[in-house]
């Protein structure tokens, strides 16, 4: 993963995707040479000159003030969570805040947070941290989604485990973009720590779907809600909403919940699934 420009890489992979009838440009006869917007087009929304876009994209300017990065971010037609990637990208670094403590503390699951798995072993709930290792798991969870159980990397399981693809199904396309965006927001914060290093470039080598996607440099919040269908090899489809929850006093650390719909085939299926699981304490990672 490369470093050393990533606010110029942002602005140009987002540039290259607005078409200039989206923003009210006149479209061209076909003689444009280049995808999405060209830098004087994109200087012309923001307010600023060609020649700073320039700057920007080329890494020789990396640290643009707050009202132009908002202006870049409405030209650029961006969400309220590649706005705030764009941001952190054009913070200097030690105007970000950090949390104190955090490397040693985010492998490890608080006893609160583990007495909570206890109480909610007959549910699927799974602990991540901000890489995507799997700590925690009840054994509903590790039941439900047998290739990300604890002691795996989510991320690396999407990508590189077929089990995983094949657990999925039809939605795996989906799934693999949110991954993505979610370890680009992770990226901003998280630049040249050696585990976010060699895990981005690991995927690079190994997938090109994720070397594709993660050109695109899209950005989703590491938290939020949604749902997902699992083609499960022992019950079927399910369909499941599920709720992912920072966890208060473990920085970068996410609860992960999944739930079916109440009297649905896929709660039954869960019952299925929960009667079929062992009756054993979460299975929990312990870092070295």
């Amino acid at each position: 993963m490369d470093d050393g420009n990533r606010l110029g890489e942002f602005l140009r992979a987002r540039r290259e995707r607005v078409l200039p009838g989206d923003v009210g440009l006149r479209e061209d006869d076909g003689t444009r040479r280049v995808p999405g917007l060209r830098r004087e087009e994109l200087a012309q929304l923001a307010g600023v000159s060609t020649n700073y876009v320039v700057r920007l994209e080329q890494g020789r300017d990396r640290h643009p003030s707050p009202s132009v990065l908002d202006a870049l971010a409405k030209a650029l037609q961006l969400d309220e969570a590649a706005t705030a990637h764009l941001h952190q990208l054009g913070t200097p670094a030690a105007e970000r805040p950090r949390a104190r403590g955090r490397a040693p503390r985010e492998d490890a699951v608080a006893p609160g947070v583990q007495l909570l798995l206890e109480r909610l072993a007959d549910q699927p709930v799974s602990v991540m941290n901000r890489f995507g290792d799997i700590l925690a798991t009840t054994p509903l969870a590790a039941a439900l989604m047998p290739g990300l159980t604890t002691g795996t990397n989510a991320y690396r399981a999407t990508f590189l485990d077929p089990a995983v693809r094949e657990l999925f199904g039809d939605g795996w396309d989906r799934i693999a973009r949110s991954v993505v965006a979610g370890l680009r927001a992770v990226s901003a914060d998280a630049a040249g720590d050696p585990r976010l290093v060699a895990l981005v470039g690991e995927l690079a080598l190994e997938s090109d779907v994720f070397r594709r996607l993660w050109a695109r440099h899209d950005v989703r919040p590491r938290v939020g809600r949604g749902t997902t269908v699992l083609q499960h090899p022992q019950v079927g489809a399910v369909e499941l909403g599920w709720e992912k929850l920072e966890i208060s006093g473990s920085p970068g650390q996410t609860l992960v919940i999944h739930h079916a719909e109440p009297g649905s085939a896929s709660e039954h299926a869960l019952a299925l699934l929960a009667s079929l699981a062992a009756k054993a304490p979460p299975h929990t990672h312990v870092s070295a």
